[in-house]
């Protein structure tokens, strides 16, 4: 079993592939500044540096950098943990379990509590029978190399315990940290007049698509649409814009150090995807009293927009339903929500929970 001296999880390790703009890696950017400033000590093992987020990156964290941008260049972390000798490993998303796995098998018995967060979806309705049976069986084999699972809604919760089969002792809810003004961000240029904003990557789960799609049928014909993010999926995109000859009403600029601006200038934020996790997205355009329109493409969704007057959920494929809500939330003079401030302090909810497992683990020497 691990040998750990602290009695609380002093040095956190976690691991990322790259800083190229996902959702995940940016909350657990977050989560480390905050624990840095909670007096811990923090290191990523980080793929490669690629990527706008890099400039996000904490002063303080310690980086080892394996100069390799491919996911399989992490399956080798348990070498880094053993020679860190962290007092806990923080998996920060979905994407990162195999990792997880394999650390686990290489460490055995002296591992380190394994801590991992459900960043999307478990039941994935857009995967066929095979996929969908195979899912299932990797899932259920999480409570063999994970100590403890934080979700962030009691919602995701339920779905970890009920496809993990993970003990719900073993589950934690824990929102990740509220999104937070960059004032060293480059400014974003925005569309004149009103507009609608995607923030997301431009891949396609997101399936902003659905929403290039919607742009023609949607009354306002003077509406821009504004969908931040770079992904595998942009040439699809700007060709499906050109088809529409949206060209005029429809901008792509990639990356947003900083989409607070956007989403508060915003009539109405949109979140096409076919699947998600918490969909940080809706909470931030919320706090800023932007209302939403959303896919129904997690559990969560409806845990985050709780009512009407926050916003609209739609089926995935219901290409009417999503222009009616559109239609709906620019109606001149539509009220918007006020904005909707963020409970709880994940930060101390974390550390908490890591101290917890660590002083558990001591216990068994």
């Amino acid at each position: 079993m691990h040998r750990t001296y602290s009695k609380t999880a002093q040095h956190i390790l976690s691991c990322a592939q790259t800083m190229r703009g996902g959702g995940v890696e940016r909350a657990l950017l977050r989560m480390a500044e905050g624990w840095l400033r909670e007096g811990r000590r923090v290191t990523l093992v980080l793929g490669s540096d690629a990527g706008p987020l890099a400039a996000e990156i904490p002063p303080g964290i310690e980086l080892i950098m394996l100069g390799d941008a491919r996911y399989s260049a992490l399956f080798r972390l348990g070498e880094h943990v053993r020679a860190s000798a962290p007092d806990l490993v923080f998996c920060p998303g979905n994407h990162y379990s195999a990792v997880a796995a394999l650390t686990r098998f290489y460490l055995g018995r002296t591992s380190p509590p394994i801590v991992a967060k459900v960043s999307n979806a478990l039941v994935r309705p857009e995967q066929g029978r095979l996929g969908a049976w195979a899912y299932r069986r990797w899932l259920r084999l999480h409570p063999r190399f994970l100590d403890h699972v934080v979700a962030m809604t009691p919602a995701m919760a339920a779905e970890a315990v009920a496809e993990m089969r993970m003990p719900p002792e073993r589950v934690s809810v824990i929102a990740n940290p509220p999104a937070a003004a960059r004032p060293d961000a480059a400014p974003m240029p925005l569309p004149a007049g009103r507009y609608i904003v995607g923030v997301g990557r431009l891949e396609p789960q997101k399936r902003w698509d659905r929403l290039i799609a919607a742009l023609p049928r949607i009354a306002d014909r003077q509406v821009q649409l504004l969908i931040l993010g770079e992904g595998s999926a942009r040439a699809a995109l700007e060709k499906q814009v050109a088809a529409l000859g949206l060209a005029a009403r429809v901008s792509m600029p990639g990356h947003a150090g900083d989409p607070l601006p956007a989403l508060a200038g915003a009539t109405v934020v949109a979140l096409t995807s076919d699947f998600e996790g918490v969909p940080g997205v809706l909470r931030e355009a919320l706090s800023v009293g932007t209302p939403v329109v959303s896919t129904e493409s997690s559990v969560a969704v409806r845990e985050i927009v709780t009512a009407p007057d926050l916003g609209t959920i739609v089926p995935r494929e219901d290409p009417a339903a999503l222009v009616a809500a559109l239609d709906d939330w620019l109606t001149p003079g539509r009220t918007r929500p006020a904005p909707v401030a963020a409970d709880g302090d994940p930060i101390a909810e974390y550390l908490a929970l890591f101290d917890r497992l660590v002083a558990g683990q001591q216990q068994g020497f």
